[in-house]
C-alpha cells in the first residue's frame, strides 16, 4: 500500500508551489488506495510559528484536502531522534563542529579563491570544508569542556565506506545511484535540538511507514544523504517520486516571498478551491496533470 506524505515547515503562508506539492502527494495516495500523511516539520523553534501551523491545516482543508490519522508535529516529538543520533556517535560516524557560520563562509571563499579551487564546491552549492573533521579527540574534549557551541556533522566519506554502495528508486527515471559525497559533511544536530532535517525526515519516514516520499525536485540532492542515513540506521529505502518545480510564466519557482500568490491571499481575492486547484495544474478528480506553470 502507497504512503505518502506533505511536510510542510511552518516558516510563512502556503503559496500555490505548496498547493501543487500537497496536491501531488494526496492525488498518488487516493488514486492507489493508500494514505496520505500530513506532517508539520517544525524543528527550527528560531523561524517556525504557530500561527503559520494553523494556517496550513486551515488552508489545506480549504483547498479540498484531507489526511490519514493524526497530524504529525516533530517538535512533539523530539527524544524519537536521540536514539538514531547516539547510534551514529557511537559507530563513529558523526563529529562535533565547532566552525561558526562566517568562519566558514571564509574559508569556502578562500577556497574559491585558490588555484583550483571552485571544482570542489559544484552544485548543490558551496559544501563544508571539514574544518573540524580531523581534530584530536582531546581538541574536540576540550572545546566542549570550555562550552564552546558545536554542531554535529556526519562524516560522509566514513559513513559511505561503511555503507557501501547504494542507490533508490526514483519514479520516471529508475535507478539513482547514491553521490553522498556530493553533500559533504550535513549537520545531523545542533545543540539547541537533537535533530536536523536530514536526520528527522529520515527518522519520521520510516516511524510513520512512508513508502513513496513524494517532494520536490529541489529536495532531490538531499536524498543521497536520506539514503546513506537510511542504510546506516538499518531503515527500509522508500520510493521517491521528485516532482518537478510550480513556477510562474517568466520560469521563477514560486516562493514565500510571493505573497500574492499565497493560498490566503487567493482566497480574499474571491478565488475558489476549484480554481487555485486548477492553478497549480490539478482538475477536481482523477486525471493528468497539466502544465505545472501558471501565469
Amino acid at each position: 500500500m502507497i504512503v505518502t506524505r506533505f511536510a510542510p515547515s511552518p516558516t510563512g503562508l502556503l503559496h500555490l508551489g505548496h498547493a501543487y506539492s500537497a496536491l501531488a502527494g494526496w492525488k498518488a495516495a487516493r488514486e492507489a488506495g493508500g494514505k496520505f500523511l500530513l506532517r508539520i516539520e517544525d524543528i527550527d523553534r528560531a523561524r517556525c510559528r504557530e500561527e503559520f501551523t494553523d494556517a496550513i491545516l486551515e488552508d489545506l482543508a480549504w483547498l479540498g484536502l484531507d489526511w490519514d490519522g493524526d497530524v504529525r508535529r516533530q517538535s512533539q516529538h523530539l527524544e524519537d531522534y536521540r536514539a538514531p543520533l547516539d547510534r551514529l556517535n557511537a559507530s563513529g560516524m558523526i563529529y562535533p563542529c565547532f566552525c561558526t557560520r562566517s568562519a566558514i563562509k571564509a574559508e569556502i571563499e578562500a577556497a574559491i579563491a585558490a588555484p583550483h579551487g571552485a571544482a570542489s564546491f559544484e552544485s548543490p552549492g558551496p559544501l563544508y570544508p571539514g574544518t573540524c573533521r580531523n581534530l584530536s579527540a582531546a581538541e574536540r574534549n576540550a572545546r566542549q569542556a570550555a562550552g564552546q557551541v558545536f554542531a554535529l556533522r556526519l562524516d560522509v566519506a566514513k559513513a559511505a565506506e561503511a555503507a557501501g554502495e547504494l542507490f533508490w528508486e526514483e519514479e520516471g527515471r529508475g535507478r539513482i545511484e547514491v553521490d553522498a559525497a556530493s553533500q559533504g559533511d550535513v549537520v545531523l544536530a545542533r545543540k539547541d535540538t537533537p535533530s536536523s532535517y536530514h536526520l528527522a525526515v529520515t527518522v519520521d519516514d520510516v516511524l510513520q511507514g512512508v513508502t513513496l516520499v513524494t517532494r520536490g525536485e529541489d529536495l532531490f540532492a538531499s536524498t543521497h544523504i536520506h539514503r546513506l542515513l537510511q542504510a546506516l540506521l538499518g531503515y527500509p529505502a522508500p520510493r521517491y517520486r521528485h516532482h518537478q518545480l510550480l513556477t510562474d510564466a517568466s520560469g521563477r519557482r514560486f516562493a514565500k516571498r510571493d505573497n500574492a500568490l499565497t493560498l490566503r491571499a487567493l482566497r480574499e481575492a474571491g478565488k475558489s478551491p476549484e480554481e487555485v486547484r486548477a492553478m497549480a495544474g490539478f482538475r477536481q478528480g482523477p486525471g493528468p496533470l497539466a502544465q505545472s506553470s501558471t501565469t
